[in-house]
């Protein structure tokens, strides 16, 4: 939704090219359907892997944004030594580089934008041979998948904060960054409120349970327990727990002796241990973090971890067993 944001923002100061990676092969830097926006000054927003290869794709960009000319621009990342590559990834990138400009284009981003923050997928289809403009679909069967690009964009998932404090306010940040809506619940109004939470799309300065029923049915939450004390951390999970749509993600923060004294109380109120074995307490990633902002950044790597299927460990464990031999 950010790179959405962006390009209704270039569009605003005259034509933009978007550039959509539609094809990948092998080790590369980003995934299908990555963007990034080159508005009219030629300056970029967002990343589709930077390097040679990105460098490539701006330099063609600015071209496009002269001519309109619609077209793929590859990125080889093999590092094979025979011909010119971009990098030493392993695989290879195909980009689709597009001109938008015009009221039809404000609108088309304008819809999509109002239906991801309403909580709606949205299919956007990118036709590949030039003969016409991207358009939103309802039925995709009978589009020719050789010829065009189909993605289904979802809404961004929802973090729910609860507890406003310090590492709350830290944890915005991070949650912000990472690519989620953020949404705050605290009792205390001088706590929940905009000075501290500029990046919350909700502010509910109330009690915890009417606050949890504001999401009954919201498809993508995820609930991270950063509160004052054990008994909001309890009435947390019971609300959180028995929602008819389960949380993507539940964390509590907290020494294990916290959580399991959280554990025995809620117990007593008739939930299972599978329910219980669902949550991530204490929350976060293992990185020995200490400070409020330390500690953020180990709940947004555990926040990626669970949304992208990611183990945790770290990226270079494998080859350093190996040069250990």
């Amino acid at each position: 939704m950010t790179c959405f944001h962006q390009l209704a923002q270039a569009l605003d100061y005259g034509p933009a090219v978007l550039a959509t990676v539609t094809s990948v092969r092998g080790s590369v830097p980003r995934e299908v359907g990555a963007r990034l926006v080159v508005d009219a000054q030629g300056r970029a927003f967002n990343t589709i892997g930077g390097g040679a290869g990105e460098a490539k794709v701006l330099h063609r960009a600015e071209e496009i944004l002269k001519t309109g000319a619609k077209q793929f621009v590859d990125i080889d990342l093999s590092g094979v030594p025979q011909r010119q590559t971009q990098g030493v990834c392993g695989g290879h990138m195909r980009v689709w580089l597009e001109r938008w400009q015009g009221n039809a284009a404000k609108s088309l981003v304008q819809q999509v934008l109002r239906q991801l923050q309403s909580g709606q997928s949205v299919t956007l289809v990118t036709p590949l041979d030039g003969s016409t403009d991207p358009y939103l679909a309802d039925d995709t069967a009978q589009i020719d998948r050789a010829t065009a690009f189909v993605e289904t964009l979802a809404p961004p998932p929802t973090l729910l904060i609860v507890g406003a404090g310090h590492v709350g306010m830290q944890l915005a940040k991070v949650a912000h960054q990472i690519g989620f809506q953020v949404a705050v619940q605290d009792d205390r109004p001088e706590w929940a409120n905009a000075d501290h939470y500029p990046q919350a799309s909700q502010i509910l300065a109330q009690d915890i349970a009417p606050a949890i029923a504001t999401f009954t049915t919201h498809p993508t939450l995820y609930a991270a327990l950063v509160t004052r004390g054990y008994t909001y951390d309890l009435a947390a999970l019971q609300a959180l727990l028995q929602r008819p749509q389960p949380c993507r993600y539940i964390g509590m923060i907290g020494s294990e002796k916290r959580v399991r004294q959280v554990y025995q109380a809620i117990a007593q109120v008739g939930l299972s241990r599978e329910q219980l074995a669902h949550i991530y307490g204490p929350i976060g990633l293992d990185i020995g973090a200490l400070t409020p902002e330390e500690i953020a950044v180990s709940i947004g790597a555990e926040l990626i971890m669970v949304r992208r299927g990611g183990t945790g460990r770290s990226l270079s464990e494998r080859l350093r067993q190996h040069l250990a031999g």
